[in-house]
């Protein structure tokens, strides 16, 4: 079934997947569910629930965005590996970083990426630490982040990483809008701005809204401030 899904949503939006990346998705599948099993990766277990919240919802961003040539891109909170897998998945060429707080779901991933054969820098980090470090500020193209925090927060964790004249995706639920109205003052602080609002439906008709905000100039070395700061008191 989850090939099959795959398949008719690329096949409807003009996106290319061939038979080695619907086995890895399969695959993939497959180690999500026999994971979950052992600690708690998702609430979603079912066949048509993996193919459509996770891989196609990981995966619209392809509509909206170009994600090809080697782009450095960095999946922050990126759990279970959403999207950034899938993502990895589709477009190879990327050079991808997964960052996650807890190092029990990077030993998930770890597996995952040796299974499916696929290469991903794993960090275990807050995200708030890491963007300090000169390796990892302002040094990739992408920073993407699906359902991790409200947007002005979220934009504090992410715009760090992203270098000048690269993109940071968040992708939302069907209050994106309101979420980046409440961003406003962030998303100029932190040297970026508004670039497009895109809202699609998934095959079980849930919405979604993709917010693609670009890096204009440096981000302040003031931010991020510490997590605890960032969650009380937003920019």
């Amino acid at each position: 079934m989850i090939s099959e899904l795959l398949k008719q949503w690329c096949d409807e939006n003009k996106i290319d997947i061939n038979d080695k990346q619907l086995l890895q998705f399969e695959k993939y599948a497959e180690l999500l569910k026999e994971w979950n099993e052992k600690m708690n990766l998702t609430a979603i277990t079912d066949d048509e629930g993996i193919a459509v919240k996770h891989f196609i919802d990981s995966i619209a961003v392809l509509k909206f965005h170009d994600f090809n040539g080697n782009k450095k891109v960095i999946d922050i909170g990126t759990g279970a590996g959403f999207p950034g897998i899938p993502l990895k998945i589709m477009c190879p060429e990327i050079k991808l970083t997964l960052l996650d707080s807890l190092n029990k779901r990077l030993v998930f991933l770890t597996e995952v990426c040796e299974q499916l054969e696929i290469k991903s820098e794993l960090l275990h980090a807050r995200a708030e630490e890491y963007s300090l470090k000169p390796e990892y500020r302002e040094q990739y193209d992408v920073a993407i982040s699906r359902a991790v925090a409200n947007l002005p927060a979220l934009c504090e964790y992410c715009i760090p990483y992203v270098k000048v004249g690269g993109t940071f995706i968040s992708m939302k639920g069907p209050d994106g809008e309101k979420e980046l109205k409440a961003a406003e003052n962030a998303i100029n602080l932190l040297g970026t701005k508004k670039e497009n609002v895109y809202q699609i439906n998934l095959p079980d008709e849930s919405e979604r809204t993709i917010i693609t905000i670009k890096k204009t100039k440096n981000t302040p070395p003031k931010y991020p401030r510490r997590g605890q700061k960032i969650n009380k008191n937003p920019l």
